[in-house]
């Protein structure tokens, strides 16, 4: 006897896809991973994820936006949830599980979209939108916390949110080849936040 397969929602066989997509980028590679490697890992055929995404690209462009919205509705838990904007940065970059693991998967597709970013400009021009928002989201926290006066407010913002930026590039490519540990990192984060609340 056979067990007919659940249809699922096109929205819920997206998500998915998209969640298969990280996975299988973040173990492998960008160039290296292919649309049939995903599709039979979400156990769908070649042509159900086609449906969904017209390319390799847009699934990867769709992936690094979902990981974005991850790490986004964590940090901002932690905000929400620490005593103050001071306390809650110095979380978003330490980061319980659930922030650490988006920030990682998020950091690795980075550093994947960079190496492809060069020979691909809607690539190029989507991790270049990508990076901005990010980039202002943290810039943000930075003033609020100033303005809050739990953060240095002689401090700037935009150089700062760059700074934290680079701290993921740092720890993704330092874990990826030996560089630095945990602990080199968290002496890292800490120095940083010492600068920022002084």
């Amino acid at each position: 006897m056979s067990v007919a397969s659940t249809r699922l929602p096109a929205a819920e066989r997206r998500l998915r896809l998209v969640e298969t997509a990280i996975r299988v980028f973040s173990e492998g590679s960008y160039r290296g991973t292919t649309t049939a490697e995903i599709a039979r890992a979400a156990g769908v055929s070649e042509p159900i994820l086609y449906r969904h995404f017209a390319s390799k690209r847009d699934l990867y462009l769709a992936a690094l936006d979902h990981l974005w919205q991850q790490a986004r509705t964590a940090w901002e838990l932690c905000l929400t949830s620490s005593g103050d904007l001071g306390s809650g940065f110095e979380e978003m970059g330490r980061g319980h599980y659930a922030v650490r693991e988006s920030k990682l998967k998020l950091a690795e597709l980075w550093v994947q979209a960079l190496s492809e970013a060069g020979e691909d400009p809607e690539l190029r021009r989507h991790l270049r939108r990508h990076m901005r928002e990010v980039h202002a989201f943290i810039a943000d926290v930075i003033r609020r916390g100033q303005a809050e006066g739990v953060l240095n407010p002689e401090r700037d913002p935009e150089a700062e949110a760059w700074i934290f930026l680079a701290g993921g590039f740092l720890g993704m490519v330092g874990r990826r080849v030996g560089l630095i540990d945990d602990e080199a990192i968290g002496r890292i984060r800490a120095a940083r936040m010492d600068w920022l609340s002084t």
